[in-house]
């Protein structure tokens, strides 16, 4: 018989909802980046071609990512 490591169930639900917290700070934290980044395009008044097809569309979130979901 081997011995597997069996979390308790809380445990298991307190590791969901770090992971979960983990996502959201991440996809917090992109989208915090691109509104500044936005923000200073348009006080620059330029909007650059490599900033438009560059690294922006690498972190756009999808449309169906509401905040409002659950």
């Amino acid at each position: 018989m081997t011995n597997r490591v069996a979390y308790a169930p809380q445990d298991f639900q307190k590791m969901c909802k770090q992971a979960e917290r983990d996502h959201e700070a991440k996809k917090l934290s992109l989208l915090m980046e691109r509104v500044k980044r936005q923000i200073a395009e348009r006080n620059t008044g330029k909007h650059s071609a490599s900033t438009m097809h560059g690294n922006s569309t690498l972190f756009r979130l999808p449309s169906r990512s509401v905040p409002l979901e659950r």
